[in-house]
């Protein structure tokens, strides 16, 4: 799917049981850790990085 590592949210403390991991390339894709056996969701990677910029910006 994508040959990108998974990496976990940086606003998910390291013993927190409900996480949110993502792997960016082309398509960035979001999973939850609690359920890895289903599939993740995907972003067009200028569509994350708009997403991610409106955090980060107190947009949203």
């Amino acid at each position: 799917m994508n040959g990108n590592c998974w990496h976990k949210s940086s606003y998910s403390g390291n013993n927190e049981p409900d996480c949110v991991e993502v792997a960016e390339g082309s398509l960035t894709l979001v999973r939850d850790t609690q359920n890895r056996h289903l599939d993740p969701l995907p972003f067009p990677a200028r569509e994350w990085d708009a997403f991610l910029q409106a955090v980060k910006g107190d947009e949203l």
